[in-house]
């Protein structure tokens, strides 16, 4: 289902956190799920992966994740703000230690000249550690590759929080 590049990650990703003991939660919009999936597809995912929200909707960001309406008026859904907001709300609203978000323009269309469609923004938070962001342009062809190359990232990320 997933390649062996994500599902590597995912694995990895897996056994750190249950070598810390910490406890992990998504928040996804463009990729729909996607990171939640390839934890999930993993034996033994259930030690460590909290929930998983799919906030596809401005309106499902904030009444899952908190994410203030005015901010996404002001800024836009795919903005490295929301981004931070929903990685801060997802550790809010679960029992896990560290979070990531992403959102984004995954395509074919949506994307404008400020915000083209590759454009994505991964936030993570760490229980007592920060938040940290990442921007991405992936120009690559279609939809599913801008949602793979987004999860790969997120996974990358989350395994980067966990040393």
């Amino acid at each position: 289902m997933f390649s062996l590049e994500i599902e590597t990650l995912a694995r990895l990703l897996i056994d750190e956190a249950r070598e810390r003991s910490l406890r992990i939660v998504t928040a996804e919009s463009c990729t729909g799920g996607l990171v939640a999936a390839a934890i999930c597809s993993i034996p033994g995912a259930s030690d460590v992966f909290d929930r998983g929200f799919v906030t596809y909707s401005n309106r499902a960001k904030q009444e899952m994740l908190g994410v203030p309406g005015d901010l996404i008026a002001d800024l836009g859904a795919v903005s490295e703000p929301v981004a931070r907001m929903m990685a801060e709300g997802a550790l809010e609203n679960s029992n896990a230690h560290l979070s990531v978000a992403i959102t984004g323009v995954a395509g074919p269309g949506g994307g404008t000249r400020m915000k083209p469609v590759g454009t994505v923004h991964i936030a993570t938070a760490r229980t007592n550690h920060g938040l940290t962001h990442r921007a991405e342009l992936f120009e690559l062809e279609t939809r599913p590759e801008i949602q793979e190359a987004a999860a790969r990232s997120a996974l990358e990320l989350l395994r980067e929080r966990l040393t």
